[in-house]
């Protein structure tokens, strides 16, 4: 901490403790009218690292003039996307944005250095290193949502997890301040890295990340020797079992993704082992379902069962984990025998019970439509299965009952925790038109855009989606062209969105599917 101004007094200015815990007091001679600057700088590495920091990125005393170059970095991010919209959506949206941008942090100070999670102060090997990883949630649409709008990050952020994983054998979970506090299931920087890799970041070197991701899927920590014992993660032998295996499914394809782009032999391994959720699909009951390293499935199964005590899901329940396959969703529709019975199994989703039954219930499980958990990340791909089923209206009904009830200017304006940017990346790539439901596949599930126009700032020059023709009654999509040609699938690639063009959405009455 710098004054402007000599301190005159000082009672324990280094720090005092109280009964309300700590502070620091300081006392200066002034005059009435006169004004007190005061300059803070952090380190993890020490004082010394803090007085670097502070010389070097606020060297005088100009406060107007830091205040306008925090601004103009903070607009350079912003406005990467260009949206129409009315007053509260562009509220919404930049706040949004911004929410989004505000982690993960640089923890090295100028010089590079910082401390990490052996408590020894070491120099980076990229240009900065991050920490504030909340992986689980992030992997999903935040990290991905970044890769189009700031891809000059994402290299120095993914090269910093395959640091941590050097360090610590495996890839960063929730990374927090130089260490890993492990929270959450699965293994999700896997994913994050593996989606990086696949979309060709510069400055990512691929082989040294597949080191990284493949030692990560095959670590033994987490329950991760149960997979490769059983094939499964039994109940009786790791604690949120299901959750942890589905989350490790999700990483093994994303892993898959990017052996078979290098050609390494193990693809075939990791693709058979992204489907070992199929392990929990129990036909009797139509849902995943706790099974005993002996086969025997949990006999005091409850699908609205959500308590945190012995159970096999983590904040959430068999509702919303029998959705938690975004890798998978063709072989889901072959454990409920077809698209027409998966679509029906989906719509009970939004309109059963919200009931959350068990004990110590988890506060997470928040922004209920039905069984639908808006407030927390496993639900967050599930609306877009409409789209991949061949239903995109309902999707689209499922999407504006979302984006007009779940996000708003009031100050609970967001439905759950915002987990680091992913509660507003979500709403970020909905209002753009588009959502990464699949890991590392590099391609994006179409919705409806809540916008008329939107440009992005892409590697390629500017992305522009268009929506035309809407209106409260033209609410559906009809027909959606790519630079000019009409698009026949549902989805576009990562590869189209960076390389600049023109996404247009024709909007009308008929529910219908233009693919």
């Amino acid at each position: 901490v710098k004054f402007n101004r000599p301190v005159t007094e000082k009672i324990n200015l280094e720090m005092a403790d109280t009964e309300k815990g700590q502070r620091i007091v300081a006392g200066f001679d002034m005059e009435p009218g006169d004004e007190l600057l005061m300059k803070i700088a952090l380190s993890s590495t020490g004082i010394e690292g803090a007085k670097k920091n502070l010389e070097a990125e606020i060297p005088g005393w100009d406060f107007e003039g830091t205040r306008q170059a925090a601004k103009d970095s903070w607009n350079s991010y912003l406005s990467r996307i260009n949206v129409t919209g009315t007053k509260d959506q562009l509220i919404n949206y930049y706040t949004c944005f911004y929410h989004a941008l505000i982690q993960p942090n640089q923890i090295s100070d100028v010089d590079g250095m910082y401390r990490n999670a052996k408590n020894e102060v070491v120099k980076t090997g990229g240009d900065a290193f991050y920490s504030t990883f909340s992986l689980w949630d992030t992997y999903r649409a935040k990290l991905p949502l970044m890769t189009i709008t700031h891809p000059e990050l994402m290299d120095d952020i993914v090269n910093t997890m395959i640091d941590i994983y050097k360090k610590q054998s495996f890839l960063p979970i929730w990374h927090l301040w130089g260490w890993d506090n492990g929270c959450m299931v699965g293994s999700p920087g896997i994913i994050a890295v593996s989606d990086a890799v696949t979309k060709r970041i510069e400055g990512i070197d691929a082989e040294r990340a597949w080191e990284a991701i493949y030692k990560s899927a095959m670590h033994d920590i987490r329950g991760g020797k149960y997979r490769k014992q059983y094939g499964y993660m039994p109940n009786d032998l790791q604690g949120e079992s299901i959750a942890h295996d589905m989350e490790f499914a999700i990483a093994d394809a994303a892993a898959y993704e990017v052996a078979k782009m290098l050609g390494k032999e193990e693809a075939e391994y990791l693709e058979k082992r992204s489907h070992s959720w199929l392990n929990y699909f129990d036909p009797e009951v139509g849902y995943p379902r706790g099974k005993s390293s002996t086969g025997e499935w949990r006999a005091d199964f409850n699908p609205f069962n959500a308590s945190r005590i012995n159970n096999e899901y983590c904040e959430g329940n068999a509702w919303q984990y029998l959705w938690l396959v975004p890798q998978d969703l063709e072989k889901l529709v072959e454990c409920f025998g077809g698209v027409e019975q998966t679509i029906e199994k989906l719509d009970g989703l939004f309109t059963a019970d919200t009931k959350m039954e068990g004990e110590d219930v988890t506060p997470d499980i928040s922004g209920l439509i039905g069984q639908y958990v808006h407030g927390n990340e496993p639900s967050h791909h599930i609306i877009y299965f409409y789209t991949m089923l061949g239903q995109p209206w309902k999707a689209a009904d499922r999407l504006y009952e979302v984006m007009n009830t779940m996000y708003s200017t009031d100050v609970d304006g967001l439905s759950g925790n915002e987990d680091v940017g992913q509660m507003s990346a979500w709403y970020i790539m909905t209002t753009l038109g588009f959502y990464p439901v699949e890991p590392a596949a590099g391609k994006y599930v179409l919705g409806v855009p809540m916008v008329d126009e939107a440009e992005i700032d892409v590697q390629g020059g500017v992305f522009t989606i268009v929506r035309k023709g809407y209106s409260e009654q033209n609410k559906y999509v009809q027909s959606v062209e790519l630079n000019g040609k009409a698009l026949d699938r549902y989805y576009i690639t990562h590869d189209e969105v960076v390389a600049g063009g023109k996404l247009t959405f024709r909007m009308g009455a008929e529910k219908k599917a233009w693919y």
